[in-house]
Protein backbone atom coordinates (compact mmCIF):
# COMPACT_ATOMS: atom_id res chain seq x y z
CA UNK A 1 0.00 0.00 0.00
CA UNK A 2 2.93 2.61 0.78
CA UNK A 3 4.33 1.79 -2.94
CA UNK A 4 0.45 2.43 -4.38
CA UNK A 5 0.21 5.69 -2.24
CA UNK A 6 3.06 7.15 -3.95
CA UNK A 7 2.76 5.80 -7.26
CA UNK A 8 -1.24 7.26 -7.35
CA UNK A 9 0.00 10.75 -6.13
CA UNK A 10 2.45 10.80 -9.11
CA UNK A 11 0.85 8.47 -11.57
CA UNK A 12 1.70 10.87 -14.75
CA UNK A 13 4.78 10.91 -13.24
CA UNK A 14 5.24 7.02 -13.38
CA UNK A 15 3.79 6.96 -17.36
CA UNK A 16 7.91 7.95 -17.98
CA UNK A 17 8.98 5.47 -16.01
CA UNK A 18 10.89 2.67 -17.87
CA UNK A 19 9.39 -0.92 -17.65
CA UNK A 20 12.42 -2.35 -15.94
CA UNK A 21 11.25 0.41 -12.74
CA UNK A 22 7.74 -0.46 -12.75
CA UNK A 23 9.22 -4.52 -12.94
CA UNK A 24 11.57 -4.09 -10.08
CA UNK A 25 8.12 -2.59 -8.05
CA UNK A 26 6.33 -5.75 -9.27
CA UNK A 27 9.22 -8.16 -7.63
CA UNK A 28 8.83 -6.24 -4.08
CA UNK A 29 4.94 -6.58 -4.39
CA UNK A 30 5.23 -10.06 -5.17
CA UNK A 31 7.04 -10.85 -2.05
CA UNK A 32 5.07 -8.81 0.02
CA UNK A 33 2.01 -10.97 -0.81
CA UNK A 34 3.91 -14.17 -0.81
CA UNK A 35 4.52 -13.31 2.96
CA UNK A 36 1.02 -11.54 3.82
CA UNK A 37 -1.04 -14.42 2.25
CA UNK A 38 1.69 -17.35 3.45
CA UNK A 39 1.72 -18.76 0.24
CA UNK A 40 4.54 -21.25 -0.79
CA UNK A 41 6.89 -21.10 -3.08
CA UNK A 42 5.60 -22.92 -5.68
CA UNK A 43 2.55 -21.00 -6.20
CA UNK A 44 2.80 -18.81 -9.24
CA UNK A 45 2.52 -15.30 -9.31
CA UNK A 46 -0.36 -15.25 -11.59
CA UNK A 47 -2.43 -17.67 -9.28
CA UNK A 48 -1.33 -15.31 -6.44
CA UNK A 49 -2.77 -12.12 -7.70
CA UNK A 50 -6.02 -14.04 -9.46
CA UNK A 51 -6.78 -15.67 -5.68
CA UNK A 52 -6.00 -12.30 -3.54
CA UNK A 53 -7.99 -10.02 -7.04
CA UNK A 54 -5.31 -7.89 -7.09
CA UNK A 55 -3.76 -6.02 -9.66
CA UNK A 56 -0.55 -6.01 -11.17
CA UNK A 57 1.37 -3.00 -10.86
CA UNK A 58 1.14 -2.14 -14.51
CA UNK A 59 -2.42 -2.53 -14.83
CA UNK A 60 -2.95 -0.53 -11.64
CA UNK A 61 -1.01 2.26 -13.41
CA UNK A 62 -2.78 2.35 -16.64
CA UNK A 63 -6.21 2.05 -14.51
CA UNK A 64 -4.79 5.25 -11.90
CA UNK A 65 -3.43 7.20 -15.13
CA UNK A 66 -6.97 6.85 -17.22
CA UNK A 67 -8.98 7.84 -13.91
CA UNK A 68 -6.61 10.91 -14.03
CA UNK A 69 -6.74 11.92 -17.56
CA UNK A 70 -10.59 11.57 -17.39
CA UNK A 71 -10.68 13.74 -14.37
CA UNK A 72 -8.45 16.40 -15.82
CA UNK A 73 -10.07 16.41 -19.19
CA UNK A 74 -13.69 16.76 -17.68
CA UNK A 75 -11.78 19.74 -15.23
CA UNK A 76 -13.37 23.27 -15.40
CA UNK A 77 -10.24 24.91 -16.09
CA UNK A 78 -9.62 24.89 -19.79
CA UNK A 79 -5.93 25.42 -19.72
CA UNK A 80 -5.98 22.19 -17.87
CA UNK A 81 -8.16 20.64 -20.33
CA UNK A 82 -6.14 22.05 -23.24
CA UNK A 83 -2.84 20.11 -21.96
CA UNK A 84 -4.89 16.85 -21.45
CA UNK A 85 -6.50 16.56 -24.90
CA UNK A 86 -4.10 15.52 -27.99
CA UNK A 87 -3.75 13.46 -30.68
CA UNK A 88 -1.11 10.31 -29.76
CA UNK A 89 2.02 10.71 -31.46
CA UNK A 90 3.16 8.42 -34.28
CA UNK A 91 4.82 5.10 -33.25
CA UNK A 92 8.49 6.15 -34.29
CA UNK A 93 8.01 9.68 -32.38
CA UNK A 94 11.01 10.19 -29.93
CA UNK A 95 9.54 11.83 -27.16
CA UNK A 96 6.88 9.53 -25.16
CA UNK A 97 3.68 11.76 -23.41
CA UNK A 98 2.38 10.76 -20.46
CA UNK A 99 -1.02 9.50 -21.54
CA UNK A 100 0.98 7.21 -24.27
CA UNK A 101 1.01 4.82 -21.16
CA UNK A 102 -2.90 3.85 -22.21
CA UNK A 103 -1.52 2.71 -25.48
CA UNK A 104 1.19 0.34 -24.25
CA UNK A 105 0.44 -3.52 -24.49
CA UNK A 106 0.03 -5.07 -20.97
CA UNK A 107 3.17 -6.80 -19.64
CA UNK A 108 3.30 -10.73 -19.31
CA UNK A 109 2.30 -10.92 -15.89
CA UNK A 110 -0.78 -8.91 -16.16
CA UNK A 111 -2.06 -10.89 -19.26
CA UNK A 112 -1.52 -14.35 -17.31
CA UNK A 113 -3.57 -12.83 -14.81
CA UNK A 114 -6.37 -11.58 -17.02
CA UNK A 115 -6.80 -14.90 -19.13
Amino acid sequence: MRIRLVMTYASPVFAYAQPDALYNLQIVQNKFCRTAADVLWYVKNSVLYRDLELPTISKYMKDASERFFYTASSHPNPLLVSVVSYEPPPLHFFCRRPRSVLLDPPDDLTVEVEN
